[in-house]
């Protein structure tokens, strides 16, 4: 995590350009704070549990700010070196819920975060926060080109409280830079039978066979839960290649 005073990183500095894998950092939103750590904990080495331990302590007894920044934020940085890649986002999730960050003190690690930690910040929403004052975050993530973010932003906090328009063009965004379907959370409740979403794939699947590209097979997926058939017109090119 930079210190504070240090110019947030701005959406072009975040982009990493790595295309999301299924699954990829959704389960944290996901899953219970409490079965969380249970898993993890049950994944860690001794030395990479002790660590949490310390810091889940160190956030539990002095959550929020106190100074130039809390301890426990100095721990969101370690994180990843500490329990490894695959398990850091669990581990920060785990540390912002001890500390019971609200949306203040969620949105001042989000702008002062790497990517991953602002990653975690999206992931740790739906457990801390239950108004839409953390829905400027996930804007924000959705206008990166950084798609471990795109797909963060679109967990469970991203379907309750974004509206239909901003909503609408994340799956879009999502068709057009990899993000698989699957991570988008609550996808067939917010995609049934939602006729602007429908003329919005039949669009995009248009402008795709137009220019000899393939059609994402998700786009096809979702238009189905529209309720919606692919229009006869656009069909896909099997010689179609990506530029």
């Amino acid at each position: 995590m930079t210190r504070p005073h240090a110019t947030p990183a701005t959406p072009e500095a975040e982009t990493t350009g790595r295309p999301a894998a299924p699954g990829d950092g959704t389960t944290p939103a996901l899953t219970p704070p409490a079965e969380l750590h249970s898993r993890l904990t049950e994944r860690l080495g001794g030395a990479a549990r002790a660590w949490l331990d310390q810091a889940l302590d160190e956030a539990s007894a002095r959550p929020g700010t106190h100074g130039p920044i809390s301890v426990w934020e100095l721990r969101l940085a370690e994180a990843g070196r500490r329990c490894g890649p695959a398990d850091a986002d669990a581990a920060r999730v785990l540390i912002l819920h001890a500390a019971r960050a609200d949306a203040d003190v969620l949105t001042r690690v989000y702008q002062q975060g790497t990517a991953d930690e602002r990653r975690a910040v999206l992931h740790a929403l739906p457990h801390l926060v239950t108004g839409a004052a953390a829905l400027p975050l996930v804007e924000d993530a959705l206008r990166t080109n950084d798609t471990r973010l795109v797909a963060a932003a679109l967990g469970p906090y991203g379907a309750c409280h974004l509206d239909a328009h901003a909503w609408r063009h994340a799956v879009l965004k999502c068709l057009f830079t990899g993000v698989p379907l699957d991570q988008v959370a609550e996808l067939a409740r917010r995609a049934t039978a939602d006729a602007e979403l429908a003329r919005m794939l039949g669009d995009y699947a248009e402008e795709r066979t137009a220019a000899g590209r393939p059609v994402p097979e998700d786009l096809h997926r979702v238009l189905a839960l529209t309720g919606s058939a692919t229009p006869a017109r656009v069909t896909d090119d099997p010689h179609g290649k990506e530029s």
